[in-house]
């Protein structure tokens, strides 16, 4: 028997993102900027499987040629004559909708791999009756014999994404380990190159390590071409290796992304946009890091637009050593009602940033005010779709010149719906009050982890060799720090805290949410008053501590290693106010009415605004001091301490794990509606919430091109696969 872990069930919710009157109300000229903003973010967004696995962007192709041949109710009879299942033909349907929202055969939460809940024999009599192995017998056969076999494997190694021995990886051969990973950030710190949009490549040529870091880029040559400023690429001694830095990497997808970023430049409102759109555009064709970081200052600039979006090699979450980032691009309408309770937050920041606890020196010289809208996506492309979003994630833009913050809020809406049946581990009186607060607490929480959560906080940089220095501060709950660490040269929190960094972020603006939500001016801003804000506050922490505890599903105790960024913030987030005592939180293991392990966890409403704001306020303080210090060993203690999960002490972890993966939830997926041009205007095209309905979507997304597409893909595919195994 297979762990249930590695499927994915045929109940799991699936649900439209519903963005038709937001859509309709966009001008003829927005719609087209959008349409093409989505295009090209749907481009790019097909890189993701080549960053996933190695075999992700074949089974991609092995589905896209099945559905575009028969959709889902007519290859349904296929499935019948070839003597499958009703509940075997919906399990391969719900695995391809999975592969699908993850953009790879890997949970994007989670990181765990997940294969068809039917036996491969039947998978493969399934295709080989089908309309397109009818057409094409020999491609066909060729394209299954190339993934069946990882489609299906679940060797130590491949169940989950990890570095060297730790799992499956495609931002570095099969060859590196850490010690190369770490190696080679420092090649890229000395040459002053970003990690975001790289991978490395391991060779041995004459006894010596050879190291390729290539860049993603349209442009293939790795001289200088018309219209670069200039190029790192080319040959490089370093620590008795040699590193050449190449580019080229998801050329195709990236040549694709750019030609509709120029598109969407006639159509562009204002001229910030314009500049934006072609600093990105030189992002992509050259591989430059930089063109995309000045693309991000227009954009930043680019105040209150209607359609909002982004794109790019953003979040780190899946490199196994936390530089790299994975592509993702959106494109959303601004919800003007919603919007406007951030924009108060947004107002309000200057007063609330000095609540938190850490000294003003700790804090920016001068909070930069965002933008920060509530949007309706429209489109979403990489391997899943979060709650909200802070970026961009350079820190010296962050720092200096500032950010945006949006929440989606049309994800938000579907996305933490819960049936009470389906709510693990409280009692049926929180029950009850988390149904009804759940959706109106975490839209609070929202607000504050993205805002004063990640746009909170200073990094003491050494600028140059005169500004080198060292001083004593007092710092609330550390006594008094002598500061003798800080980010030097090209460090930034990425390089410099690496494996931890998403995580201990994530953990940091979690526990400013959790802390400034206990002020009555933050839930007045969002409409709360009275008993119904002190609802929204015990709710948030009750939410919290539980998701602590369903982190624990994203452990592997095999390899003592986390999977998800922001479950494991939430599990040290747990730990920490189970330690704070005095029945803060409990948390007792039990048997349910089916005879099972279950367990409960209560929350003591009466002790949150004492107890959990002291152990909140102590522990948040650390954080913010470690990481302003670049203090990586500190940092690393308290980090990873909190983060063990062992059977010793109060708490027997490792058993509440068990009973965690036996009671666990699959995640939602969202189906996203295409837009299509037909004449002068743009046409949006919706499809059901079911795992027909996003099938389709994607069959239809890259209709107008499909075989040329395919056939980059396992182009690009080929072209590396002796470099995993």
């Amino acid at each position: 028997m297979v762990d249930s872990q590695y499927y994915l069930p045929n109940d799991v919710g699936i649900s439209a993102l519903d963005c038709t009157e937001a859509f309709r109300l966009l001008s003829p000229r927005e719609q087209l900027y959008a349409h093409y903003l989505s295009r090209s973010a749907w481009y790019g967004g097909l890189a993701v499987l080549l960053q996933t696995s190695p075999e992700s962007a074949s089974i991609f192709v092995l589905l896209q040629r099945l559905f575009r041949k028969q959709p889902p109710a007519q290859l349904g009879n296929v499935a019948t004559a070839a003597g499958l299942s009703p509940e075997e033909y919906q399990a391969f349907l719900v695995y391809a909708a999975g592969l699908y929202a993850n953009m790879g055969n890997y949970k994007s939460f989670g990181d765990t791999k997940f294969i068809p809940n039917l036996p491969k024999e039947n998978l493969k009599a399934l295709v080989w009756q089908s309309q397109a192995f009818q057409d094409s017998p020999s491609e066909m056969e060729a394209l299954w014999d190339s993934c069946s076999t990882l489609l299906y494997s679940l060797e130590d190694k491949q169940k989950q994404l990890g570095l060297g021995d730790k799992g499956i990886t495609t931002y570095f051969s099969g060859n590196c380990c850490l010690e190369d990973a770490e190696l080679a950030q420092k090649f890229l710190d000395s040459k002053n190159l970003s990690a975001y949009n790289t991978r490395l490549f391991k060779k041995k040529s004459e006894g010596k390590s050879c190291y390729e870091v290539r860049l993603a880029s349209a442009v293939q040559e790795d001289c200088a071409v018309d219209g670069e400023r200039e190029t790192r690429c080319g040959r490089y001694d370093f620590e008795d290796r040699v590193f050449t830095v190449s580019r080229g990497d998801y050329d195709h997808l990236m040549k694709k992304v750019s030609e509709n970023l120029e598109k969407a430049k006639d159509h562009a409102a204002n001229e910030n946009q314009k500049r934006m759109l072609e600093e990105y555009s030189r992002s992509f064709t050259f591989g430059s890091v930089e063109a995309h970081k000045e693309g991000s200052r227009f954009w930043i600039k680019d105040k209150g637009p209607i359609v909002e979006s982004y794109i790019g090699f953003i979040e780190s979450y899946r490199d196994p050593f936390g530089s790299r980032g994975e592509f993702e691009g959106f494109v959303a309408v601004v919800n003007k009602a919603m919007s406007e309770r951030f924009a108060k937050l947004v107002s309000s920041a200057e007063v609330l940033l000095p609540e938190l606890p850490w000294p003003k020196d700790f804090e920016k010289d001068r909070f930069l005010l965002p933008d920060f809208t509530s949007l309706d996506v429209l489109t979403f492309a990489g391997s899943g779709i979060p709650a909200g979003i802070n970026i961009p994630n350079y820190d010296d833009i962050r720092q200096s010149e500032g950010f945006k913050n949006v929440s989606l809020g049309n994800v938000l809406a579907v996305a933490y719906a819960t049936q009470k049946d389906k709510l693990t581990f409280l009692d049926e009186e929180d029950k009850d009050v988390y149904i009804k607060w759940k959706g109106p607490s975490f839209e609070v929480q929202v607000g504050l982890h993205e805002l004063l959560g990640h746009g909170s906080g200073k990094l003491f940089v050494q600028v140059r060799e005169s500004h080198l220095r060292s001083c004593s501060c007092p710092v609330r709950m550390v006594s008094v720090l002598q500061i003798t660490t800080w980010y030097k040269g090209n460090e930034t929190w990425d390089s410099k805290f690496s494996t931890i960094s998403c995580s201990y972020e994530e953990c940091r603006a979690e526990c400013v949410g959790l802390y400034l939500c206990l002020n009555k001016h933050v839930l007045s801003i969002f409409g709360h008053e009275g008993e119904d804000a002190e609802e929204v506050v015990y709710v948030n922490w009750l939410n919290m501590v539980r998701a602590g505890l369903l982190g624990l599903e994203f452990y592997t105790s095999e390899s003592k290693s986390w999977r998800q960024a922001h479950m494991q913030a939430r599990f040290v987030i747990l730990r920490v106010l189970l330690e704070a005592g005095e029945g803060l939180v409990t948390l007792k293991e039990s048997t349910g009415k089916d005879g099972r392990p279950d367990a409960l966890i209560t929350l003591d409403r009466s002790k949150i605004h004492t107890v959990g704001k002291g152990a909140i306020e102590r522990f948040l303080c650390k954080l913010q001091v470690l990481k302003s210090t670049a203090d990586v060993e500190g940092g690393r203690a308290l980090y990873e301490g909190y983060s063990a999960v062992s059977d010793g002490g109060s708490h027997n972890f490792l058993c509440l794990r068990e009973t965690v993966l036996q009671r666990k939830e699959a995640r939602k997926m969202f189906v996203q509606a295409n837009t299509r041009v037909k004449g002068d205007s743009v046409e949006l095209v919706e499809y059901q919430g079911s795992a027909a309905g996003l099938i389709c979507s994607f069959t239809e997304r890259f209709a107008d091109d499909a075989e040329e597409v395919e056939a980059h893909l396992l182009e690009l595919n080929k072209r590396d696969a002796p470099c995993w195994f």
